[in-house]
This record gives structure tokens, C-alpha cells and sequence, in this order.
């Protein structure tokens, strides 16, 4: 890419299989994401693959695609790859396809592809094979991406394996992504520094893996957020979930935009947060081990055989309410 191309826009032709689609590929996919799989440049990546796996894919669509603390570029890598962190696996191979918007320009694709490869760094996942559409302009807003992503599996948490007398804690404060978009999208300037917290997570779970945490399930808090998360499992497994209302951290930011708009924090997405339940008499090591990446980081609760399928909410002056499913979509397109 060269400075022109702050005035060069994709076209039609980008994705027509010629000589236009081949300089993007070459001059711009292959210098960010260059590794001895994605340069033999095969209609399939071969990969060398032993053991349990897990797979998942995902596609990301998120408005405004530049936000405080990240982009869609950050947010397509980092999102499936903490989805093969919170099964146990350790981030591999992605795949990545993109649905360009004619007339989009070669310097926001560049940029996009650029937070794309320093993501994958932090993780050491690489790209290896992709597709490319361009659809005409009206067809899409802007830029959509796809990732999917294996990984080797070296732990297995489920909410199956939850008992009671687990501890429930959160890897950092709550709410940050959800609260982020809606502050951009409203066009607030806030006192603080309320950014997203968009980030690969693969470092964090390493770490309690590491250490011979038994993590027993394990969820990165996306949509839907906190309170997705815990009655998700409280409901699978059949048993309660008892949260302490005040040990729940939340950023002062996000609570006045939460009181601002009417929103329970709890509920609002994030980007770089997991929840997690581990046996008792490990929840202070855990934390710990949390606290080395995000000081934030909590144990909030305990599961148990009251309310079964249910998630109590426990006040500090002895109130106790139910912490419900979230309905409806709060904030579309936040990832």
C-alpha cells in the first residue's frame, strides 16, 4: 500500500478473480498475514492436526467499525480466539473471509487488516486460508468479516462438571464493550477513560491451565453479558447460582451510562471478559493468577442447591433479587 491509496477505493473488480483480486491478496492479505501455509496459496490450507479439537466460527459486523479500544479488524480475531481459549484450546489455525462493500477504501481495509495481524500475535494463531467478496455498494455496510478457528484442545471445562460449593469470578470488570459502542454511537464524551475491552484472552486461561487450575466452565461474556452467562448455566446444570451484588466489578463509566439509559450493566456485552467456576478451595489462587492480567478481576459468587436454575443477586443490605436472561437485543451489531 502505498500513500494513494488513502483515494483508491475497492471495486467491483477486486473480487473478480483477476489481476485486481490478485494485487489485493498479494499486496496487502499476504504482507499481514504471511506464514509458509497461506503463501502456497491453495484453494485449502493442509494442516498438521493431532488430538481432540475444538472449531468454531464467527462473523463480525460491528458498528462503529472503529471504536475506543479496538476495531473490526482487533474484534475478528480476538473474538474466535477466545472462543477456542474457553473450550481449552490452544488458538492455531484461522480462517478468513471478508464481504467488502464497493467503494470502501484500501487505507480502512489496510488499517483493519493491520489490527487483524498484531492480534494474532498475541496468541501466536495464524491465518492460513481466507476468501474474498466484493459485493456492490448498498449490498453491505462497508466491510463484514468471517473468522473460524481450530485449535488443540489440552483442557475441557463445561458447565456439566459445575458442583456446588464452586466459586464464580469474573477475569475483569463488566459491562466495558456494551458501553463502549453505546457512548460512541450517542456521540458522548465522557469523563474517564471508558474503552472497550476487546482483547485475545488465550494469555489468561494459559495462565490458571498453567498452574493446574481446574477450571471447571469457562465462557468469555459476550452478548448478553454477565447475566447471559450465569443463567445459561444455572439453567443447564440445574442448580443455583448465588451472586454477591457488590462484589461484581463494574467501571464507574459504564454504571452512570447504565443509569443514564436504563441498562443493567450485568447484561451489556463484552469483548475481553470471561467467567469462570472453580472449586473452592482454588478460587483464591485463580484469582490471583486473573489479577497478574486485570487488577479487576473478582470472585463474585458461589453455585448452590437453593433456587435451583435460578441466579439471586445478594445486596449488601440483605435484599436478594433475581438476575434474569436478558431479552430482546440491547445493542445490535456490537461484535
Amino acid at each position: 500500500m502505498t500513500a494513494t491509496d488513502n483515494k483508491r477505493r475497492i471495486q467491483l473488480s477486486h473480487g473478480g478473480g483477476g489481476v485486481e483480486m490478485n494485487e489485493l491478496i498479494r499486496k496487502l492479505f499476504f504482507k499481514y498475514f504471511s506464514n509458509e501455509i497461506l503463501i502456497r496459496d491453495e484453494d485449502a490450507a493442509r494442516l498438521d492436526l493431532q488430538g481432540p479439537l475444538a472449531f468454531t466460527t464467527d462473523s463480525f459486523t460491528v458498528s462503529p467499525r472503529q471504536f475506543k479500544g479496538g476495531d473490526l479488524g482487533k474484534i475478528a480475531v480476538a473474538g474466535t480466539v477466545n472462543d477456542l481459549a474457553m473450550a481449552g484450546a490452544i488458538p492455531q489455525y484461522l480462517s478468513c473471509g471478508f464481504i467488502i462493500e464497493e467503494g470502501l477504501t484500501f487505507a480502512e481495509l489496510e488499517s483493519l487488516v493491520k489490527s487483524m495481524a498484531e492480534e494474532l500475535e498475541k496468541s501466536g494463531a495464524r491465518i492460513v486460508c481466507g476468501d474474498t467478496k466484493v459485493v456492490p455498494k448498498g449490498a453491505a455496510d462497508g466491510i463484514f468479516i468471517n473468522t473460524s478457528g481450530v485449535g488443540q484442545c489440552i483442557a475441557s471445562p463445561s458447565w456439566k462438571q459445575l458442583e456446588v460449593g464452586d466459586r464464580i469470578l469474573v477475569s475483569r470488570d463488566v459491562g466495558r464493550h456494551g458501553a463502549c459502542i453505546l457512548a460512541s454511537r450517542e456521540g458522548m464524551v465522557l469523563e474517564g477513560d471508558l474503552a472497550s475491552d476487546c482483547a485475545t484472552l488465550w494469555d489468561d486461561v494459559k495462565r490458571l491451565l498453567d498452574a493446574g487450575i481446574e477450571v471447571r466452565a469457562m465462557r468469555d461474556a459476550t452478548r448478553g453479558g454477565l447475566a447471559a452467562v450465569l443463567n445459561e448455566w444455572a439453567a443447564s446444570r440445574e442448580l443455583g447460582i448465588q451472586v454477591q451484588q457488590d462484589q461484581v466489578p463494574i467501571a464507574d463509566e459504564v454504571q452512570g451510562l447504565c443509569e443514564l439509559f436504563g441498562f443493567e450493566p450485568m447484561e451489556l456485552a463484552n469483548e475481553g471478559t470471561f467467567v469462570l467456576g472453580v472449586p473452592a478451595d482454588q478460587a483464591d489462587q485463580a484469582l490471583a493468577l486473573l489479577r497478574q492480567g486485570q487488577q479487576s478481576a473478582a470472585i463474585i459468587g458461589t453455585v448452590v442447591e437453593q433456587h435451583l436454575g435460578k441466579v439471586v443477586l445478594s445486596s449488601p443490605w440483605g435484599s436478594q433479587r433475581y438476575l434474569e436472561l436478558p431479552k430482546g437485543e440491547l445493542l445490535p451489531r456490537i461484535c
